[in-house]
């Protein structure tokens, strides 16, 4: 578990990070792949790879920002830090280098096997 005196040093950097990732999403969601103009195949397929590429990182930096949000609940519930597997502690270096940890290293390791 983090010590009491660390969690608000990790609450602020976890805020910091959500609005961080709040205008990053804000901003691919308005941004333009295309000018709107006539386009050749070669044009229009690089269009939809720069389209699926945005895709992909919007969703990588939702899932991100939901983990964030999951964590100041929890941290503001109580709960930040126990393990949502096993009910155990979280390490505290495990949440220092990822602070939106959810799971202690052996159910994210179990749990990660299981992924297809």
């Amino acid at each position: 578990m983090i010590k009491k005196s660390n969690l608000e040093h990790v609450k602020a950097n976890l805020i910091k990070r959500k609005l961080e990732l709040e205008e990053q999403l804000r901003t691919l969601a308005t941004e333009k792949i295309t000018d709107d103009q006539v386009q050749d195949p070669g044009d229009q397929a690089m269009s939809a790879t720069m389209e699926t590429l945005r895709n992909s990182l919007q969703d990588s930096e939702l899932e991100e920002y939901n983990r964030i949000m999951r964590a100041l609940e929890k941290i503001a519930d109580g709960t930040y830090g126990i393990c949502i597997d096993c009910g155990g502690d979280i390490s505290e270096k495990r949440l220092q280098s990822y602070p939106n940890a959810a799971r202690c290293l052996a159910c994210q390791e179990a749990y990660e096997d299981r992924q297809p």
